[in-house]
């Protein structure tokens, strides 16, 4: 990671406070050069993430979250359009680039310690639908979105930048559901969703790069750190009542992952209890720590 911050220059036989009493109080080193040092240090100490999809809804919480904690995070985003880059604030850490497009999300993934891939083919829904009526809406992607486009190729082509630029992990957010051809995601336009986020899920678990997959239940616009968590496998989860998950939770869960070793080489389904049952969870170790399986 290269930073570059701008110091005024001193004397490196003069302290920078006024005094050595001040200087003990601000805990700084009296010579220039160790400050300079203990400055360098810390910046090394961060690691930079990148959020790819941080437009989405979960992606810009995610996005949100690596900025606030800028003492442990660098965070960058990516999104696919100038629109949703100044949706999100417009900072010079947010990079546009297109995921089909290889080359054009090189910049955004070179010098990064860890991706966090959050982007999406998304259904929309054909006009003239009347609820009304009964009956049920129907759905297509726009020509060039489509799951195996997006879903695919476009995630293959995170993982290949990202593996070409040595980033040592990545957190990939996929779906409950994929172990179900039959699942109604895959009929929606036609788009066999699940399919095609279940090769790319496979293509990073051969990767060699160490990996976390997080396979969300059914995503809520709603309150995070209020509810219990829960993981499984397989989509047992989804044979049970819980099988929901607020976005901020999952945005959490994909923060914390990069801290524990638990995790890496992992892959689980997330989803929790409802609000105001169990106990909200804090301790994300503990949590890791009930994962086994690594597909």
């Amino acid at each position: 990671m290269a930073l570059v911050t701008r110091v005024p220059l001193l004397s490196t036989t003069t302290s920078p406070c006024a005094s050595f009493r001040q200087c003990r109080a601000f805990k700084c080193e009296r010579r220039f050069g160790r400050l300079a040092a203990v400055v360098s240090s810390t910046m090394a100490d961060l690691s930079t993430v990148l959020v790819t999809g941080a437009g989405g809804r979960t992606g810009q919480i995610v996005y949100k979250k690596l900025k606030e904690r800028s003492d442990q995070y660098t965070g960058r985003g990516l999104v696919r359009t100038a629109e949703s880059k100044e949706k999100i604030g417009g900072a010079d850490d947010v990079f546009v680039g297109d995921i089909r497009d290889a080359d054009s999300i090189v910049p955004a993934i070179q010098g990064i310690d860890a991706l966090v891939i959050l982007t999406s083919a998304v259904p929309k829904m054909k006009p003239g639908f009347d609820p009304s009526k009964g009956g049920r809406p129907e759905f297509y992607f726009e020509e060039g979105a489509y799951p195996e486009q997006v879903d695919w190729i476009g995630q293959k082509n995170q993982i290949d930048a990202a593996k070409a630029a040595g980033v040592k992990q990545i957190v990939l957010v996929g779906s409950m559901g994929g172990t179900n051809l039959n699942h109604p995601l895959n009929s929606l336009g036609n788009g066999n969703i699940l399919v095609w986020k279940r090769k790319a899920e496979q293509y990073l678990a051969d990767s060699g790069i160490p990996y976390t997959i997080i396979r969300a239940g059914g995503l809520q616009d709603k309150e995070g750190g209020v509810r219990e968590l829960l993981v499984g496998k397989d989509d047992e989860l989804l044979q049970t009542e819980t099988r929901t998950i607020a976005r901020a939770d999952v945005a959490e869960v994909c923060i914390q992952a990069l801290q524990f070793e638990e995790v890496k080489f992992k892959a689980f389904d997330l989803a929790s209890k409802p609000e105001g049952t169990g106990t909200p969870t804090k301790d994300f170790k503990a949590l890791f720590s009930q994962i086994s399986t690594r597909f």
